[in-house]
């Protein structure tokens, strides 16, 4: 029997066959080769992407600026880095002192030896890949600095440009950052060198460290030295960046009296003391001593602490507390000036507003118009009712949230039709990426109107679409829901929408968009992009097919524009035959002088940003903000288009010239397009949480802090967020007509009463963008959103209703929007009220609340029973004759005028005008009669338009205006206007 080998035996293993070598290497290339292929492929079908949509210099300017960032910084962060290596190495003792700690060092001498070059070289280059990187990513730092445009505006502390702390201060402390990045990593990796090759010593008689290891050190040390000096001088400017916590302002940004009189001359002092020791440092290898230097440095650490931090507390404690408001006015001041203007609210206008409890017919109006577009149907809620009877098909859905646009001067509610994949019923590759591509047109409803049901009454409905919109390209491959990629083109026949019958209708894309497939490569890169290996050898993708993908609106507008901050809410308007997608841009900055930060995602969160699953960038926080561009993103071409919106803009300036070509002037936007753009929310949220302490403009009033508001908590959510804004088309009290704006209330911190009513004109003409703000007395005793909600929940009669109406039909009451208007020398709050279903979950108006003043409560079937309950007396009484615009007695109004020119003949479309306009005012007053608010409005329209037609033919050669009896009143006339022809 053979001998067994011992327990202690050890089988040899032998090296690896040469077939195993040639596997693993193998395997080794090919996983390399798949990683490159892997990081060509993001690369490319980038580059694809951008060339796609017509910007490719955006893509090119990028890649090439980060690259150039990356070799520079990288390649001098690694020179830097080797040469100290390679001079510590050069710079050690001949020969080690003989010693137990030089011994050991020793054999990692030896161990290095073979290796030192690769390892110099290495090391250097790794660490200058690291810090290429880091470089890499401040591209838009660089191009902010060399692309700079001036603001024309001067800090109030050191006199400069805000240009200066916009885009020169962040490049030069990422330069003095990299710097110091640099000597400290040649410091450390210089003092490992120089202990492994004997020019340090922690052991053994002897000096510990030889002349050239302290010469190196001490010259190294000195550099830090400078640069901090450097730090000590940039620091002066980045006081007036600086932000902290003041008076309730979290952001508060700016000097304020300690840091002027105390902190400023420290960093002063600290400079040249910095200077000073560098000096000491370098003046070291000459005396062969480190004791000036680092007593020097003790010196310096020793004044950082008590002139940097012992004085200014000194300073703070026992002469800014005792006299606060005196020392700290003159600061508050610069950081109320500078905060206003920053975010684009230095010229807001507030006038007070004491509002009455009851009103007359005289009073109410010059606000009809506002009275009759109130807008019931609340686009937050009426989604689900959009769905059920529009969608018409499984895989078609609308957004949670619809929008709120302007068509003609009717306030009108939009939702897209958009493709939603869960609703397909076979779901497989095919059908979800080459069938089943684009949704289908615009539904649209009134704003102020419901059917007899509650239903929305729909301008603009059914599959597809008709309505008064026209014609235009209903389908929609580019949409807020599209977020798949497809395949299209080719001989791909796709499914257009089911017809009545249950026919597929079929339909090829033509809109050219997208990036070919016919290359194999390309096929390749994106079975890599998109983890699916099918694109790369599928039958069904065949010449002329197109993948289009990065549909949603706005991350293509980011991603053309990466320099742009995104409003969180993309609209859809129609306009010369095709369905836009209309975005707002904004050009934001945190490095104006004194005015306060904010951070972009928490004060624009309010009660719907959860259902709407849109938010702006969230950890972007700013001192400057501007809405600087319109964008458009086609529904069917996915074309990408940029508007030059705020042409006084620097920092948009700045941008296109660092993007040439890439922002059309505004005067290109289409003209059909300019009525649908609008003020943007999020904009209007960021100015509404500023105001609420910075309409306050004297600086005591401010320090003492006793008028700050806050914007109130939505209280028909349970989300105990604040409520959000609301489009509304009304008339503030020193307007001559009513106008689409954006509004919000305000209440005082702490408490429930309503402080004040804000809006801002969003249409896109002379007023764009004037704020105004109604200032309600304390004593007044209005109601805020949430004392209004309680009030309609305590009314006895209001109760009952809504209770029998849950018991009778077996439904869930949702609330709309709560909206309060100055309407009528007072305020109106009206909500209406939706009843939902427990099973289908359809919300239809039922009901309609209001309340004017404090005691007038309603619960009615319409909005017009609900005011003449509130309005009392008022809704029927006899008004008095309205006026031309051109001799306005009364504001909102408007009545036709007689144009006449004796002993000529009459031009046929100006008698037609005149008569229209007979006509409507005839209309409008029996409405007036009547209390029917919204057939006012409707009448009050077609008589502007029909004075509108009648000037416009007047201004057409030949013509001659038709004499025409001015229209009688019931109560006395008013004056009225006679133009010539041409006038």
């Amino acid at each position: 029997m053979p001998d067994r080998p011992g327990p202690g035996f050890r089988a040899r293993v032998g090296p690896p066959s040469r077939r195993t070598k040639v596997l693993l290497l193998t395997a080794g290339v090919l996983a390399l080769l798949f990683l490159l292929f892997v990081m060509f492929s993001g690369v490319w079908t980038d580059w694809l992407w951008f060339k796609s949509v017509h910007y490719s210099s955006v893509f090119t300017s990028q890649l090439w600026t980060r690259a150039s960032l990356f070799a520079v910084f990288g390649l001098l962060m690694a020179v830097i880095v080797g040469a100290n290596l390679w001079l510590a190495y050069r710079l050690r003792p001949p020969l080690a002192a003989m010693s137990v700690e030089q011994q050991s060092l020793d054999r990692y001498r030896m161990g290095v030896a073979p290796y030192k070059k690769w390892l110099l070289v290495g090391v250097s280059l790794l660490i200058g890949l690291v810090a290429g990187a880091a470089a890499s990513g401040q591209w838009r730092t660089w191009m902010l600095w060399t692309n700079e445009t001036p603001f024309g505006v001067k800090d109030s502390q050191f006199h400069l440009d805000v240009s200066f702390y916009a885009f020169e201060l962040p490049w030069y402390e990422f330069l003095l950052g990299f710097a110091f990045s640099a000597v400290i990593v040649s410091l450390l990796a210089s003092l490992l060198v120089h202990y492994l090759y004997g020019g340090l010593r922690l052991q053994g008689p002897g000096r510990r460290a030889s002349a050239g290891a302290q010469g190196h050190l001490a010259v190294l040390l000195g550099v830090f030295v400078l640069l901090k000096a450097v730090a000590y001088w940039l620091d002066r400017y980045a006081l007036a960046v600086k932000s902290g916590s003041y008076k309730g302002v979290d952001g508060w940004t700016g000097l304020r009296y300690v840091d002027a009189n105390a902190f400023l001359p420290a960093k002063n002092i600290l400079f040249f003391v910095a200077i000073i020791c560098a000096l000491l440092f370098f003046l070291t290898p000459i005396r062969r001593t480190w004791a000036p230097a680092l007593i020097g440095f003790g010196l310096m650490a020793l004044s950082a602490v008590l002139i940097g931090g012992v004085y200014p507390a000194i300073v703070q404690q026992f002469q800014v507390k005792p006299n606060e408001q005196a020392k700290e006015t003159p600061y508050i001041q610069k950081n109320i000036d500078a905060t206003r203007q920053a975010y684009g609210i230095a010229d807001s206008q507030t006038q007070s507003y004491d509002p009455k409890g009851t009103t007359s017919a005289d009073a109410l109006k010059p606000d009809a118009q506002t009275i009759a577009d109130i807008r019931l149907l609340d686009p937050n809620v009426v989604a689900p009712t959009f769905q059920q009877n529009e969608a018409l098909r499984k895989y078609y859905a609308f957004p949670k949230t619809l929008d709120v646009d302007r068509y003609g001067s009717q306030d009108t509610v939009v939702g897209v039709r958009e493709l939603d994949l869960g609703g397909v019923q076979q779901r497989n590759w095919i059908n979800d990426h080459f069938k089943y591509t684009h949704g289908y047109g615009l539904v649209a409803a009134k704003g102020n109107q419901v059917d007899g049901l509650g239903n929305p009454v729909y301008t603009e409905s059914s599959l597809p679409t008709t309505g008064t919109l026209g014609d235009y390209q209903q389908r929609v491959y580019y949409g807020e829901k599209s977020s798949t990629y497809s395949i299209v083109g080719g001989t791909n026949e796709e499914i257009d929408y089911t017809s009545e019958s249950g026919a597929a209708e079929t339909y090829k894309y033509t809109g050219g968009s997208g990036v070919s497939l016919d290359n194999p490569l390309t096929r390749a890169a994106y079975a890599v992009k998109f983890a699916e290996p099918q694109i790369l050898y599928s039958g069904a993708i065949a010449d002329g097919a197109k993948v289009i993908y990065d549909r949603t609106p706005k991350e293509r507008v980011e991603k053309v524009a990466p320099w742009l901050s995104i409003d969180a809410d993309p609209y859809p308007v129609v306009q010369d035959g095709k369905l836009v997608w209309v975005l707002d841009g904004y050009t934001t900055s945190d490095g104006f002088p004194f005015s306060s930060k904010t951070t972009l995602g928490d004060v624009t969160k309010d009660s719907l940003t959860d259902q709407r699953g849109r938010t702006l960038t969230a950890v972007n926080t700013v001192n400057y903000i501007r809405n600087s561009v319109k964008a458009t993103v086609d529904a069917y071409t996915g074309e990408v288009t940029l508007y030059q919106w705020d042409d006084a803009d620097p920092v948009l300036k700045t941008w296109m010239k660092a993007f040439p070509d890439t922002v059309k002037a505004r005067s290109e936007i289409p003209a059909a397009l300019m009525p649908h753009l609008r003020y943007p929310q999020d904009l209007f949220k960021v100015q509404r949480d500023l105001l609420s302490q910075y309409h306050m403009t004297d600086a005591s009033g401010f320090f003492n802090g006793t008028d700050i508001w806050q914007v109130p908590v939505d209280p028909t959510t349970n989300t105990g967020e604040v409520q959000p804004p609301y489009y509304l088309t009304v008339r503030m009290p020193d307007a001559q007509a009513a106008s689409f704006s954006l509004t919000t209330s305000f209440v005082p911190s702490g408490r429930d009463n309503l402080a004040a009513f804000m809006a801002v004109s969003a249409d896109p003409g002379p007023d764009y963008g004037k704020i105004r703000i109604l200032k309600v007395p304390s004593g007044s005793g209005a109601l805020g959103p949430k004392l209004t909600q309680a009030k309609f929940n305590s009314d006895q009669s209001v109760a009952n209703q809504l209770t029998l109406l849950r018991t009778g039909t077996d439904s869930d009451i949702e609330y709309g929007n709560l909206l309060t208007l100055p309407v009528g020398g007072g305020l109106l709050n009206v909500e209406p009220v939706y009843l939902i279903g427990r099973g289908a979950r359809v919300p239809v108006l039922k009901k309609v609340l209001a309340v004017y003043g404090n005691d007038n409560v309603a619960l009615e079937d319409t909005l017009e029973k609900a005011l003449a309950k509130v309005f009392g007396n008022a809704a029927a009484g006899t008004p008095t004759t309205p006026t031309a615009p051109t001799t306005p007695t009364t504001p909102g109004t408007t009545t036709p005028t007689t144009p006449t020119t004796p002993g000529t003949a009459a031009d046929p479309a100006v008698t037609k005008a005149i008569q229209d306009a007979q006509k409507a005012y005839n209309d409008s007053q029996e409405a007036l009669k009547n209390g029917d608010w919204a057939k006012y409005g409707e009448a009050q329209k077609a008589l502007q338009d029909a004075i509108n037609r009648a000037a416009a033919a007047q201004q057409k050669p030949g013509s001659t205006p038709a004499p025409a009896p001015s229209p009688s009143a019931p109560a006395s006339p008013a004056p009225t206007a006679s133009p010539s022809p041409g006038s």
